[in-house]
């Protein structure tokens, strides 16, 4: 079972920070789709400690994989946040001085070159500004989520993740937030975040994404079926077989070989091979289980 450091707060209570005041107001003006989730941690000053979080099993290691892709690790590449025409102008409209607008531009765009060269600290820096200036600027409090994701930074990660929904529910960035809720325990949260990506139906890869970290969180609650049944749904071949075929392949065939089927497993793990000889440890897999 995964484990966390004990710097564990309970939530803080009102007031908010004065960028969440400031995203409140603008969320009110433009009627969202729902108030931020009152049981958030509201933490005015951040840890810089990481927070642990410990599981022994493979299916975290995929779902870290499976994530890479929109948290801008070496297995995927993050979808760059490009400072498009509409968010310059949204920027421009709401600073009062035209220099210091561009210059927010600029260090959006600085930080998100930052994520994806893994300077994860330099890109909470650089965002900083944005964020605290531009609470209405989804991408702003994306780049700090994600950034404080890779750093381990739990709860910072998902209440920065969270106001980025609540502002514009981009499906790429809902694995990443459950797997927060994962590390956390927060098992009713990661549900309701799978609950909406299979609503919103996004792309293959993004739902692989999600299911697998679902899968995770049943796994360490010690629902292996569950978990079994869930990663079943990806288990036909595919017409074109991809990567986030072979990350699906490779959590079912590690929950089958947990939960005793190792006939199953092995089946699951030669079928990755074939695929991609290199994929992982699945040689390994093979061996250990005299295959």
């Amino acid at each position: 079972m995964p484990r966390r450091g004990s710097d564990e707060r309970p939530a803080r209570p009102e007031p908010r920070t004065e960028a969440e005041r400031r995203a409140a107001e603008v969320r009110a003006r433009r009627s969202p789709r729902k108030p931020i989730d009152p049981s958030l941690e509201r933490e005015r000053i951040e840890s810089r400690e990481t927070e642990q979080w410990i599981d022994e099993g493979s299916v975290r290691a995929e779902a870290i994989a499976a994530t890479s892709r929109a948290a801008g690790g070496a297995g995927g590449g993050r979808r760059p946040v490009e400072v498009d025409p509409e968010v310059v102008a949204e920027i421009h409209s709401a600073a009062a001085d035209p220099r210091r607008a561009t210059r927010l531009a600029e260090r959006l765009t600085a930080a998100s070159g930052a994520l994806d060269r893994e300077r994860f600290d330099d890109a909470r820096r650089m965002v900083a500004p944005v964020v605290k200036e531009m609470p209405f600027l989804a991408a702003g409090h994306e780049i700090n989520g994600l950034a404080a994701y890779r750093l381990g930074l739990w709860r910072n990660a998902a209440q920065s993740l969270e106001l980025a929904r609540q502002i514009r529910v981009d499906p790429a960035i809902l694995p990443v937030l459950a797997d927060c809720y994962r590390a956390m325990k927060r098992w009713s949260n990661v549900d309701e975040v799978w609950r909406e990506i299979r609503e919103l139906s996004p792309p293959h890869d993004v739902m692989a994404e999600g299911r697998i970290v679902a899968a995770g969180a049943l796994a360490d609650q010690g629902d292996l079926k569950g978990a079994v049944a869930l990663m079943r749904q990806a288990q036909k071949p595919p017409k074109k077989l991809r990567e986030h075929h072979l990350r699906q392949w490779y959590v079912l065939a590690d929950l089958l070989d947990r939960a005793g089927d190792t006939v199953g497993a092995a089946r699951l793990f030669r079928d990755i091979a074939a695929a991609d000889g290199d994929f992982a440890d699945v040689r390994d897999r093979l061996r250990a289980l005299g295959r």
